[in-house]
């Protein structure tokens, strides 16, 4: 598969992406567990159907040293037992957060409340820009449908 745009070749699009890298790179530096954004990078990667981000974040997260089991098994977290409750609650925000245009009502109070109990409000807000800016970069790839598999771990850090 060819890209329908090749953002590095773009002049407005290098202007745009050193604003977003620079996001990126807060967010990635923020209080949030290093595990559980490459855990909710890949789950909302994987509920996108973004194929380039889901092969980042399953080689950056197995480089950082994730196992093989977390990481196959993200797609059905609810029913495998190697999350924390943490990591669960996470997911969850995750999800509805991607899902706003299915769940009208967006996330709800249950799911907040109980990432609430497992993160401060510097990670919530480091939890909610993360999920955001997975969804914005998840479009932006999907739509010029950029193409997966080449990805180096490091190599946009």
């Amino acid at each position: 598969m060819d890209a329908r745009l090749n953002f590095f070749a773009s002049p407005i699009a290098g202007k745009a992406f050193k604003y977003v890298m620079s996001a990126g790179k807060a967010v990635k530096e923020g209080p949030l567990p290093a595990a559980t954004q490459e855990l909710v990078s890949l789950r909302v990667s994987q509920i996108n159907g973004c194929a380039v981000c889901i092969d980042m974040h399953t080689k950056e997260a197995a480089a950082a040293g994730e196992t093989s089991v977390r990481l196959n098994l993200v797609a059905a977290w609810r029913e495998a037992t190697v999350f924390t409750e943490a990591e669960r609650a996470a997911l969850q925000l995750a999800e509805e957060g991607t899902r706003v245009a299915d769940a009208a009502g967006g996330v709800s109070d249950e799911v907040w409340a109980n990432a609430a109990k497992h993160y401060d409000e510097e990670q919530l807000t480091a939890l909610v820009l993360l999920v955001s800016f997975m969804n914005m970069v998840n479009r932006l790839n999907v739509i010029s449908q950029q193409p997966a598999g080449d990805y180096e771990p490091g190599q946009f850090h």
